[in-house]
């Protein structure tokens, strides 16, 4: 192993060990099995939990079925996010717009500087906001209107992301202004609204390549609940971290 790679651990057995407080990020942790051990406490955040046939077994019970459910419990309108029709698809995205209104709202009602904090490493809300500059541009821009240079320089990209769809240098270097963020992220949002206005079924079956891997065809419907899943998940991180802010805030006061 050189130092470069990281250690692989699979398929080993952990007995009589202690991981109380570790951190787990970016690994894969597909089929672990936990038996008579301590798990009080343990938090998990995967986006692609809800995917496909994934299951979580805890105590035998599958609980993907109800994260799903106490999510949309949590967040209305996210129960919209894999409509297959024109119709559903607008009022899905009308859903998300307004819930990200609200969302923004909050947080510009809250202390300076809670657009641009960081919580355990994570992106902050402006951060995510330039992310999903990137998604719109990828997947509406690149995949589904075939634009050959779609990206604002203001989206923000994953960091280990090799990804077929940009090349280096697309983006800014230098962190934009929140006003220049707000300016790309309104227009990818209206670019998007416009496109679902005059979207028929016939053009969401047609096909498309999927930007970040070229050999995958997918289609325009599917690109499309790429981009909601997008803004629902980064969402779901923007609420929770402005949640850490909030109590950290109230605490000091």
């Amino acid at each position: 192993m050189s130092a470069s790679e990281p250690e692989v651990l699979r398929d080993r057995i952990f007995k009589s060990r202690s991981l109380r407080g570790s951190r787990f990020v970016g690994c894969d942790l597909g089929d672990v099995v936990v038996r008579g051990s301590d798990v009080a406490g343990m938090e998990i955040d995967s986006p692609w939990l809800l995917e496909g046939d994934s299951r979580l077994l805890v105590n035998g019970v599958d609980v993907v079925p109800l994260v799903d459910a106490e999510l949309n419990r949590r967040f209305p309108g996210r129960e919209l996010r894999t409509a297959e029709d024109p119709d559903g698809l607008r009022a899905a995205w009308a859903a998300i717009e307004r819930t990200w209104v609200a969302t923004l709202d909050r947080a510009s009602a809250m202390p300076a500087g809670a657009i641009d904090a960081s919580i355990d490493g994570e992106w902050s809300l402006a951060q995510t906001l330039r992310h999903l500059v990137m998604a719109t541009d990828t997947w509406l821009g690149k995949a589904i209107l075939g634009q050959a240079q779609p990206y604002h320089p203001a989206g923000l990209p994953d960091e280990d992301n090799n990804s077929d769809a940009y090349a280096d240098g697309v983006f800014s270097v230098q962190a934009p202004s929140l006003a220049e963020v707000m300016e790309a992220r309104g227009d990818r949002q209206r670019m998007v609204r416009e496109f679902l206005a005059a979207a028929t079924a016939e053009i969401l079956a047609q096909p498309r390549k999927n930007p970040h891997a070229p050999d995958y065809e997918e289609t325009v419907l599917s690109c499309l609940r790429t981009i909601l899943e997008e803004e629902w998940e980064h969402h779901r991180y923007a609420v929770r971290d402005l949640d850490v802010i909030s109590t950290a805030s109230s605490a000091d006061e």
